[in-house]
Order: structure tokens, then sequence, then C-alpha cells
């Protein structure tokens, strides 16, 4: 599986669940299914290999500033969600994470945000497939911190510098203070 086919597995299935994550989670179940086992893995791989180029302060940050702050738990599942919204969109917050201000048409905390079963969808699909859980992927461990420069993603006036766009779009109130979503 290359990489414009992993991304159109993504697209149809998320445009087939008008963007709901627990929808696009089912759907792309259904869609992997459909594949060999080895097309499942391949697609997994494609999956790890942006869940772990995804793992960056400055996206934590993100996730935090439109999620209301954001615990460990709940970065892994932003970064599963943020997969989950396309290539272009994925692709511009990793270069840069401010630019989710313009790339978003919009963010509902309630259904937004929360991608953590998009996460295990081709292991899902792959026991469906073979019966047995998926095997190592073979790609290198995931880095142990997060790449670029470390802050205090709970810091207000660290993420409003950070990500000024972002933080004024969907984290800040009148007084430039958080927008009470917590």
């Amino acid at each position: 599986m290359d990489e414009t086919e992993f991304w159109e597995i993504i697209d149809s299935t998320r445009e087939a669940a008008d963007g709901d994550p627990e929808d696009h989670a089912d759907l792309l179940v259904e869609r992997l299914a459909r594949l060999d086992p080895d097309s499942v893995l391949d697609f997994s791989r494609h999956f790890e290999a942006r869940y772990n180029r995804a793992y960056h302060w400055d996206l934590w940050g993100a996730a935090a500033v439109l999620l209301g702050g954001a615990g460990d738990d709940a970065f892994d599942y932003f970064r599963c969600w943020l997969i989950g919204q396309g290539r272009e969109v994925f692709e511009g917050a990793v270069q840069d994470p401010d630019s989710l201000a313009e790339l978003l048409d919009d963010f509902d905390e309630e259904i937004d945000g929360d991608g953590e079963e998009l996460g295990y969808a081709a292991d899902e699909a792959y026991e469906q497939l073979t019966g047995a859980v998926s095997p190592d992927l073979g790609l290198p461990p995931a880095p142990a911190q997060p790449a670029g420069t470390p802050f205090a993603v709970e810091d207000e006036d660290a993420l409003a510098e950070r990500l000024p766009a972002l933080w004024e779009r969907f984290g800040a109130d009148e007084d430039g203070h958080r927008s009470g979503r917590e």
C-alpha cells in the first residue's frame, strides 16, 4: 500500500462518517477488513509512522488549546484524530501546528480531537481477517520524548505565545484567557 492509498482510505471513511470519529473508526475497520492481511499491516505501518511524526511539543500545545488541556492519553488520542482529518490537515499541522487555526473549519471538543478508536482500527481489522493479534510492524521504536522544544502545555501564556492564531481562535476568551473549557 502506498501513501496515496493510505490517505484515500482515511478520507473516504471520514467522509462517509460525516466527521464523527467513532463512526469513522467503525467504517475504517470495515474498509480494512476487505483487504488482505498484508495490506492491513501496510496501512498500520503508515498510520504508526504518522502517529510518531506527530509526537511534537507544539502539536501537544495545539491539542491543549483545542481540548482545553491535554494530558498524555488525550494527546495520544488527538494524534490519531489528527491523522483521521486527512493528509492536508495532518501535514499542515505537523509542519506548523498554529496553522490548525486556518486548517480546521470548526472544532467541537465534544466530538472532535479524540480519535482513540482510529488508532485501533487496523489491529481490529487484522484480527478479524486472521484471528490473530497484529505482529510487530518492524518500525523504529516510538520516541521517548516529543520532538521540539519542551514547554508547559498547561501554561496559557506559553500556549498563546507559541500558537497565537490557534489560541486566538480556539483558546482565549475576550480577555485573552482560557475560554473556560476545562
